[in-house]
């Protein structure tokens, strides 16, 4: 193969393993060096080997690097695999890589924010290749393909400590115990991850290569039922690391039990173990580093024992374990002293063999003793032999480490049982945690094993790559060819197989002076030069070499057969057994005998024989223990499904998202990566379907070769493309290729691309070019051709000027003509006007004169005889009355004798007491109007005295007027002759003063040209002023609204808060509700299978029952029930009292709020009542306060009327004559009465009398005022108008004064009807007086017995009037009667036959039988029924069809009106109970969108009636005589809100679920824009392809889905702020999806997917603004979605594009930013990937932002819901009830 010119290779480096090097001089067949320029610009020269020919790997595309999974690249090889590892681990902070079905997991030695809920949300139910490689993502194929298949799975997590393999055990557990969701018991997840804290505390140790290093392998069982739910667990360990017990290196830490057992000595519980610090024991303090780094041991310690705690074990368990760590901790101080040369005793001076002791409750002789000696058994006897110093301490040790393991054990098998579950799984998944791949500078025994383990799992990986390589080959009909790949049997077979390693080693053990330098010369015997995989070191006889599949490892044979044999003393093993402590006798059980022995037994050789026994089960060696372990999980493993995940140290360090390449390849070759690339390589790594193919290499097609059949299109292709066919394959589905093809396929794109890019430059540039040229020339011409009018115009100015000039002349000489011509004319005609003037004003004078000489003789003759008249009538008046005051005074002599005859007339006739007084009052009322009168004939002669002064005053002006007149006529002849001289004097000084007036109007002129200017600086000042001030004023503003909007939306946001919370503790309250039903049910059940059939029938009806009645209750009663049942369920009823107390403070919360808001809204009206009624008091004043005098003036004579009937009534009923006569005791009261109702009559009318004046004086004060601001000489109305407030001013003054007089006006027609309406009873009163005082004086010149006869008769005549007056009042209203019951007998008539005549016509008239009152009436028996009908058998579709919208909730109202009405409180509880948890049960059975959303109407329509009908304000009137009267139901209010909340959230759960599968595949892969996206290559993990196919989801099934969801709640009614709601939850949802997708999925972060990005949203508003949903707030919730879609398409290079990306993405956080930027993929070559720098300088930008660290939305936060009260105009009278619905018992009312 020839390399050409700039093609880019590999070759080797010692520092960084593989080097990128690019070809400067062409390859030829048979060269010996290959020309190539490294990285850095210089030039180097690399030498091939002749024999072999091998030439450097090549370098993949740039486009190809930082692909996902690595087999998706064209050239695969082991410097490929290294690249694109560090180029995802160093630049794109990715720690996962997929290599075909491995995942390579690199350790970041960082926290990284990728394994919240919210991704574990994120990739539930995704297929593996949709999203960015994970752990997540393998745990969900396991879960998967276990649901699916029906077969168990296992996730293999390997590799050496410090890669991280027990955190992705414990990411892969966390999934399932997440997504998994148990449902019979909850807290079997959190069992499964409460055993990671103690396994790690009890197996995990600080290592120099890790700080939490797993010291063991385990394998757990995940259990699962057939609805996949975790029903248990059960873990298997392997190969404990017993040695770190008693020994560990330095920089190196026992297990981390030890050090948060010392954190915890001070705890008072901890005292009686006597520990102390870490450093006081020999067994925590050789690796000289107690401490880790950002650890807490005492917190460490509370998580490990609450997790003791979670898995059931109490705490008397708890402390016995601590108790037997602690006396193993004491055992490590126990001192051991030389007696002689072969004996030794124990030192306890510091007495820690006594606290062992005392901790593990043995005899402390027997201890002590067994310590130093062992026991030796013969045939015959048993001999005590005592010990060395050495083996002393070494079976110390041993002790020590078997007692730990017996605990880890114990422990073990405890999780186990809390993990354990009664039923069988249906299936299970298995998690291995195990060690990989290790070599150290001395590996021993354990490494031995580690490795022979490594050997297993390989050879089963390998079988498992190549079973599915060769069912891929056989699933595409590809001809199969056997692929070479390394098989390690040969090497199993060197350790496990008969003669091999291990039986040689238990061989050695069981020998009596087996020794680890005679099982090495037995090794060498057996296997050196026979076997591949074996060799001999050179300078060793105590080692050798095994060659595994990952590399080369010496094993040093010291220590070998003693850590295979892990001897115990027998002895120290008995003593321990024979303890008081219970726990530590549970830990040695499984080491007795099987069968006790009788105690009669009489030989000692049956004891010999238990011993033997005994000591052969204990002798069982550990490496065959391991072996058949590790045959147990091999099986295990090959009857699953297996997922292998790979763990990587990138560096020795620890250094964060550094990868050291030594290392890494290391690594790499010893986990099987390489390998599987290798198998991968050898046959056809690469494969596309064929509408991919299609898709991506379209542009290499000629327009022949496009053929409906792809597949066939392709093959034309490709044959024409690719001359060699061994390069390809065409499978069914897919096309195979070999490696180095694809990249081959690419270079071709991108030369066509290339190609075609230049082709649009050349295109692009020739027309810039002539657009450039005819933009020049266009210039020119325009240039010419304003030259040429620039100088014609020059032209025409200047003749234009020649002429203007000549004009200008002759209009100045003629203007000089006429102005002197004017000049004269104007002096001739000024003196004749003043000549005419003075002669036209002397006789007016003299007319004037003469005029007011005779109006004054006329005024003066007129008041003469006046005032002659008015005397003698004074005098004719005053003669009558003296005349008419002495007849009186007769008249009233004869009267007072005639009145002492006529005693007995006044007792028969009471009542005439009664009308003389009334006439007396009269009578007074007669003088008071004639004393009025004769006031007002004084006010008139004031008036004329008035009149007649002004009228001499204007005498005396005139008279002086004549004789100024007189004097100025002499003054003439003196004015004449002046004016001559002036005449004269005017003629010499015209020319000066003609000089004088030019000179002053040039100087007033220009004054006034300054003045003007000043007025123009001053009025823009003034404007400046006005419009600085409007500034302030509109800033103000805008600062008082931006205030009071920030604090509403501060306000708002809190309110939204509390609902989000409120909401959120009720789904979770639901939630608590169900599994406690759930339990209860279960206990139910478990009852049931444990008593009889009878019983278990009682049973199943009273839990029933039970249920029922708790279902039905509310408030206190479910409070009370859940505290009945706090004994079964104890932790979730403090739960649910807990969540209840939240819910009442904040529904308490909620009431304040809406309390405090109420207040605020009375305030405000209180303070707009308030300036309301002080303006119009303001503009009403004087009117109130002349109604407010009336109204007193009214009350004052209603109280006057009162006390002179008062009055009246005691004098008719006084008995004597002495107290109806003049001067006795009632008339002198009544005197006294009237005297001072007249008196203070007096005074109201003087106080009128006032007002009335000042009301006079104050409009003519206001005409005063008005006439002088208009009339005023001096005073400057356009300065005092400057802003027009003046004329503003005069116009509400006559506003004023027009209302102010019409008020008057109507008041004074009041006043004059008033005093005509009493003139009208006055006369009358008159009338009455004067008949009265005629019967009277009659009556007194009749006799005795005639004027008692007269009295009677005139009574009697009254009484018969007054009966008359009656019986006409009683005739008239039985006519009416009459009349009325005739009308009503015709309108009778006319109803009962239908028809009535109205204006000649005929009308129909429909019939109502009866008046309905909107009620509904039931029998009790037909509760069941109605409920069945109306809501459990009831079909939406049908309802919404043929019925009114929210029927059900109209026909529950009526039903609740009439129990209302019939004031049945169990009726109203009953139904309204029954009614909630009937819908309740529909939701549970019947989850589809149509019934959820027809309930959600329903319920809210429910809900409004009830807040309508209970007494609001926005009813009519029949409406309101429907509310509901004896029961107050605002509890039930806020039970059926949360009963709305909870099936909103319902709703919005399915609508999730019906759109989450629609989204990604709609938004993201569908190709909606044809030809922008290309299909880059795919590795071996499909993902879901970019294109349409037939079934898969597009943006026109996403948009349909929202038509159906939209007009499905407006078909059931649902109010339009709630569709809004749900519309904009809608939208968030597919926002947060695709962000989150897009978060997740590299392969979808470029500029093309970003434009795609940009039209489906703008689908998504268009579809908004079609049904008018803009201010729902759905388009702003897209907003992340575009602002990320915007990223991807920002130019992304300088500085100023960072600061332009940190403005823009303000919905975004820096996560998703930086996510985003790190995730940019090119499609194709011409674009650039995101520098370091660039993303660097971004971070540095947005630092400063506060903001949540989460990188994905929640897609699960639904938003808090309000129901907006929305009242029903609908009658519940005119309510038909259709009969289709069975509702025959219902009877309306």
């Amino acid at each position: 193969m020839n390399e050409q010119t700039f093609a880019r290779v590999w070759i080797p480096d010692t520092t960084e393993v593989w080097r990128s090097a690019e070809l400067t001089k062409d390859y030829k067949l048979g060269d010996t060096v290959l020309h190539l320029q490294l990285e850095d610009e210089t030039d180097f020269e690399y030498k091939l080997d002749p024999k072999s020919g091998v030439l450097p790997p090549l370098r993949n595309p740039d486009i190809l690097v930082g692909e996902n999974d690595l087999t998706a690249l064209s050239y695969l090889h082991e410097p490929a695999v290294m690249h694109n590892l560090r180029v995802r681990f160093t630049d794109s902070k990715l720690i996962y890589t997929y290599c075909g079905i491995i995942l390579v997991a690199i350790n970041p030695y960082e926290s990284l924010q990728i394994y919240g809920s919210d991704i574990i949300n994120a990739y539930s139910g995704q297929n593996m290749g949709d999203m960015d490689p994970h752990i997540f993502a393998v745990s969900e194929e396991a879960y998967k393909q276990m649901a699916r298949d029906e077969k168990n799975q296992s996730i293999i997590v390997s590799g050496e400590s410090g890669a991280g393999k027990t955190v992705s055990a414990k990411y892969a557990m966390r999934y399932f115990a997440t997504v998994s969701g148990s449902s019979a018991e909850a807290s079997v997840e959190e069992k499964v991850l409460a055993s990671s804290p103690i396994m790690e505390a009890i197996g995990n140790a600080k290592t120099t290569r890790n700080d939490n290093s797993s010291r063991f392998g385990k394998y757990i069982e995940i259990g699962f039922d057939r609805k996949h739910h975790i029903i248990g667990a059960n873990m298997r360990t392997y190969l404990l690391e017993k040695s770190r017990v008693v020994f560990q290196a330095s920089e190196e830490r026992n297990y981390h039990i030890f050090y948060q057992l010392c954190a915890c000595a001070h705890l008072p519980e901890f005292e009686p173990l006597k520990l102390g610090s870490a450093d006081d024991f020999p067994y925590t303090k050789q690796g000289r580093s107690p401490i880790i780094e950002g650890v807490n041991d005492l917190n460490e310690m509370e998580a490990t024992r609450k997790a003791f705690s979670l898995l059931g074990i109490t705490e008397a368990h708890q402390m016995g374990l601590f108790q037997i760590l602690s006396a193993i901790l004491h055992l490590g101080n126990v001192e051991v002293k030389e007696r002689g040369s072969s004996s030794c005793g124990i030192s306890d001076e510091s007495g820690h063999l006594v606290g062992f002791c005392d901790l593990t409750e043995v005899s402390y002789e027997s201890m002590a003793h067994w310590l130093c000696h062992k026991k030796l058994k013969t045939a015959t006897e048993t001999l005590n032999k005592p010990v060395t110093r050495l083996e002393a301490i070494n079976g110390r040790d041993a002790l020590a480490k078997h007692i730990y393991a017996k605990l880890f054990s114990w422990i073990v098998s405890q999780v186990n049982k809390a993990l354990s579950t009664s039923s069988k799984p249906h299936s299970f998944i298995g998690v291995l945690d195990i060690y990989g791949f290790e070599t150290f500078e001395v590996n021993s025994f354990e490494q031995f094993c580690i490795n022979y383990a490594n050997e297993k799992l390989q050879q089963q990986f390998n079988m498992h790559v190549f079973k599915l390589e060769q069912e891929e080959y056989m699933k595409e009909q590809i001809p199969w060819t056997l692929i070479d790949f390394y098989d390690n049997q040969p090497c199993i077979n060197l350790i496990e197989a008969k003669m091999g390693l291990l039986d040689l080693l238990d061989e050695e053990c069981t020998m009596p002076k087996g020794s680890d330098d005679s099982w090495a010369q037995k090794l060498y015997n057996t296997h050196l030069k026979k076997s591949s995989h074996f060799e001999k070191p050179r300078m060793s006889n105590k080692a050798f070499i095994i060659l595994h599949f990952a590399d080369k490892v010496e094993y040093q044979c010291d220590g070998f057969l003693e850590k295979n044999k892990d001897t115990v003393n027998e002895e120290q093993i008995n003593v321990l057994k024979a303890s008081k402590f219970a726990l530590l006798v549970e830990l040695f059980q499984d080491e007795e005998t099987p069968a006790a022995p009788s105690s009669s037994a009489p030989s000692g050789r049956a004891k010999v024989g238990r011993s033997t026994q005994s000591f052969r089960e204990h002798k069982k060696s550990v490496g065959l223990q391991f072996r058949n372990s590790l045959h147990l999980l091999m099986d295990t493993l090959n009857a699953t499904t297996p997922h292998y995940v790979r763990c990587i140290k990138p560096n020795d360090i620890k250094a964060p998202f550094m990868l050291d390449p030594h290392r890494a390849v290391q690594q790499l070759r010893a986990c099987g990566v390489l390998e599987t690339i290798r198998i991968s390589s050898a046959g056809f790594p690469s494969r596309w379907t064929y509408q991919e193919f299609f898709s991506r290499y379209r542009v290499l097609m000629r327009q022949k070769e496009f053929l409906s059949d792809r597949k066939l299109t392709c093959q034309s292709v490709l044959e024409r493309l690719v001359q060699n066919k061994d390069k390809y394959q065409f499978g069914k589905t897919k096309i195979f290729f070999r490696a180095g093809q694809v990249a081959y396929l690419e270079k071709l794109r991108a030369d066509k691309l290339r190609a075609a890019c230049i082709h649009i430059q050349k295109t692009i540039r020739c027309w810039l070019a002539r657009k450039k040229y005819l933009r020049i020339r266009q210039a020119a011409i325009t240039l010419q051709r304003y030259t040429r009018g620039h100088q014609a115009r020059c032209l025409c100015k200047t003749m234009r000027r020649t002429r203007a000039a000549v004009i200008f002349q002759k209009y100045t000489r003629m203007w000089a003509a006429r102005r002197q011509f004017l000049r004269q004319r104007a002096a001739a005609v000024l003196i004749q006007r003043l000549l005419r003037g003075y002669t036209a004003r002397l006789e007016y004078k003299r007319l004037v004169c003469e005029h007011k000489a005779l109006l004054i003789q006329r005024w003066v003759r007129g008041f003469l005889a006046r005032w002659r008249f008015r005397r003698i009538k004074r005098a004719v008046v005053y003669l009558q009355c003296c005349v008419r005051r002495m007849l009186a005074r007769r008249e009233l002599k004869k009267l007072k004798i005639e009145a002492r005859s006529v005693e007995h007339y006044k007792k028969l006739n009471f009542g005439m007491e009664n009308k003389i007084m009334q006439l007396q009052r009269k009578l007074d009322e007669q003088h008071k109007d004639n004393r009025e009168l004769s006031e007002q004939i004084r006010q008139m002669e004031s008036h004329s005295a008035t009149e007649l002064e002004k009228l001499h005053m204007q005498l005396k002006t005139l008279q002086e007027a004549e004789e100024e007149s007189r004097h100025r006529g002499d003054l003439v002849t003196s004015l004449q002759e002046e004016l001559e001289l002036v005449r004269q004097e005017l003629e010499k000084n015209k020319e000066v003063i003609f000089n004088s007036v030019c000179l002053c109007l040039s100087v007033c002129l220009s004054m006034v040209a300054e003045l003007n200017e000043k007025n123009t600086l001053l009025k823009s000042e003034k404007d400046e002023m006005n419009r600085l001030i409007q500034e302030q004023e509109q800033q103000l503003k805008e600062k008082s609204e931006s205030t009071h909007q920030e604090a509403t939306e501060h306000l708002q946001a809190q309110l939204n808060e509390e609902r989000f919370r409120y909401q959120n503790l009720l789904s979770e309250h639901l939630k608590l509700e169900e599994r406690c039903a759930d339990l209860r049910s279960e206990k139910e059940a478990a009852e049931l299978s444990k008593h009889d059939h009878n019983r278990a029938d009682s049973g199943y009806s009273s839990s029933q029952s039970d249920s029922v009645h708790s279902s039905v209750l509310t408030g206190s009663e479910v409070s009370s029930l859940e505290r009945e049942d706090a004994g079964q369920t104890a932790a979730d009823v403090s739960l649910l009292l807990k969540l209840q107390r939240r819910v009442a403070e904040l529904e308490k919360e909620k009431m304040d709020l809406q309390s405090e808001m109420d207040t605020k809204e009375d305030q405000l009206q209180l303070e707009q009542t308030k300036v309301r009624t002080k303006t119009a008091r303001v503009l009403g004043a004087e009117r109130d306060y002349e109604a407010l005098k009336r109204q007193e003036l009214e009350s004052d004579n209603k109280k006057l009327k009162k006390d002179l009937q008062e009055l009246r009534q005691s004098l008719s009923k006084g008995s004597g004559s002495k107290l109806a006569s003049p001067g006795g005791q009632a008339y002198n009261v009544l005197l006294e009465q009237l005297n001072s109702t007249t008196e203070e009559l007096e005074m109201r009318k003087e106080e009128v009398l006032i007002l009335r004046s000042q009301l006079v004086n104050h409009e003519a004060f206001k005409h005063k005022v008005v006439c002088k601001l208009f009339l005023s000489p001096t005073l400057d109305l356009h300065e005092l108008n400057e802003d027009g407030e003046l004329w503003m001013a005069y116009e509400s003054l006559k506003e004023t004064n027009r209302i102010l007089v019409s008020q008057l006006q109507t008041q004074g027609q009041s006043h004059e009807k008033e005093v005509e309406g009493l003139r009208a009873e006055l006369q009358q009163l008159r009338a009455e007086l004067d008949h009265q005082q005629q019967m009277l004086s009659n009556s007194l010149e009749l006799p005795h017995d005639a004027l008692i006869q007269a009295s009677l008769q005139h009574e009697i005549s009254r009484l018969t009037q007054q009966n008359m007056d009656l019986l006409e009042q009683m005739g008239k209203q039985d006519k009416m009667i009459r009349k009325l019951k005739k009308h009503l007998k015709i309108y009778m008539k006319n109803l009962d036959t239908g028809f009535m005549f109205v204006s000649g016509r005929t009308v129909s008239i429909v019939r109502k039988e009866r008046d309905f009152q909107g009620m509904l009436e039931y029998r009790r028996e037909d509760e069941s029924k109605l409920f069945k009908i109306l809501i459990t058998e009831l079909k939406p579709r049908g309802v919404v069809v043929n019925l009114v919208t929210g029927l059900p909730a109209y026909i529950l109202l009526m039903c609740l009106r009439h129990a209302d009405y019939a004031n049945d409180d169990q009726r109203v509880s009953t139904l309204l109970n029954s009614s909630i948890n009937a819908i309740k049960n529909v939701l549970k059975k019947r989850g589809d969108f149509e019934t959820i959303s027809f309930w959600l109407a329903n319920t809210c329509r429910f809900l409004h009636c009830l807040r309508q009908y209970s007494g609001e304000k926005h009813n009519t009137p029949r409406q309101n005589e429907h509310c509901l009267t004896n029961f107050d139901l605002s509890e039930y209010r806020q039970v059926l809100s949360d009963l709305g909340i909870q099936i909103y959230q319902q709703l919005i759960r399915v609508i999730e679920n019906i759109l989450h599968p629609k989204i990604a595949p709609a938004m993201l892969e569908q190709e909606t824009i044809q030809g922008v996206m290309g299909v880059k290559p795919t590795g071996m993990r499909k993902r879901t392809p970019s294109f349409h196919e037939e079934g898969s989801h597009s943006l026109e099934s996403i948009l349909k889905q929202l038509d159906v969801f939209y007009y499905t709640l407006l078909q059931h009614g649902n109010d339009t702020e709630l569709v809004r709601q749900v519309i904009k939850q809608q939208f968030y949802v597919i926002c947060s999806v695709t962000l989150n997708n897009l978060l997740l999925r590299k392969d979808m972060c470029s500029w093309s997917k970003g434009l795609q990005i940009r039209y489906n949203v703008c689908q998504l508003e268009e579809w908004l603004l079609d049904k008018d949903l803009q201010g729902s707030g759905a388009r702003e919730s897209l907003e992340p979605l575009i602002q990320a879609a915007q990223l991807l398409q920002i130019k992304k290079k300088s500085q100023d594009d960072a600061g332009a990306i940190c403005t823009m993405c303000t919905a975004l956080t820096t996560e998703q930013i930086v996510k985003i930027l790190r995730l940019y993929t090119p499609v194709n070559e011409f674009e650039e990937r995101v520098s370091i720098s660039f993303i660097k300088s971004v971070q540095t930008l947005l630092k400063d932002r506060k903001e949540s660290s989460q990188l994905l939305m929640d897609a699960k936060i639904i938003f808090p819901v309000t129901f907006p009260f929305n009242p029903s105009p609908v009658a519940l009278e005119t309510i038909q009830i259709p009969s289709s619905l069975n509702l025959n018992f219902l009877t309306p009312v």
